[in-house]
């Protein structure tokens, strides 16, 4: 019974994927996909490349009102596919008498071309995916460390900041983050250009105050 209803599930998500038209572009949502699509920098980096499914709905007026992952390969990736379809709200022809109860698949495609991946072993790609996991622990200690600074302990943050050291975390990362929050601006996504300007205060540092007061309000 379980597995019947998982094809029917599958069944009504093609049919409801058939009926939707996406409303810009020569090649609708994959040319929206390619070019909005902002590589995150340790992916990038690494070479990790995939593809993560995105499950949404749609209202009336083709606007996005729920997603979430369905398929995952890291979480970079994972939020930047989630920030894309999150981007395309609004741009859905809904047919009349859409139901807009069912639940949309799309896959969200991440490959790099000339990055010198062809070199890079599975292995290896493995290996920077399990150091990126057992690093967003530690960051999630320096964001945490950061939003609630008033009930630091003397002598605290001279750890967080080894910690920070020890990610990488310096002033030429916090900015690479700042240009991708501006490349979203650009892009109209203030959400996801705010998530990186706070990223960068709750990394302790002011290089984005500028923007947060600018965009964030």
């Amino acid at each position: 019974m379980k597995k019947l209803m998982t094809i029917c599930l599958i069944f009504y998500c093609s049919v409801a994927m058939a009926q939707l038209q996406f409303k810009t572009g020569k090649d609708g949502f994959s040319a929206f996909l390619r070019e909005k699509t902002i590589y995150p920098q340790f992916s990038k980096n690494n070479c990790i490349q995939g593809t993560v499914n995105i499950s949404f709905k749609l209202d009336e007026q083709g606007r996005v009102y729920s997603s979430r992952v369905t398929k995952s390969i890291l979480g970079e990736l994972d939020e930047e596919a989630l920030r894309l379809v999150r981007l395309s709200s609004g741009k859905w022809k809904v047919p009349t008498g859409y139901d807009t109860t069912i639940a949309v698949v799309v896959p969200v495609n991440f490959k790099l071309s000339g990055f010198n991946c062809e070199g890079k072993s599975n292995s290896e790609i493995q290996d920077a995916i399990r150091s990126y996991q057992a690093e967003e622990g530690l960051t999630n200690s320096v964001i945490n460390f950061y939003k609630n600074i008033d009930q630091a302990k003397p002598g605290q943050e001279v750890q967080i900041i080894a910690i920070k050291n020890q990610l990488g975390i310096d002033d030429e990362y916090l900015q690479s983050r700042i240009d991708n929050g501006l490349k979203k601006i650009k892009q109209g996504d203030k959400q996801g250009a705010c998530e990186d300007f706070l990223f960068v205060k709750h990394m302790g540092s002011s290089l984005a105050d500028q923007y947060l007061s600018k965009y964030c309000k």
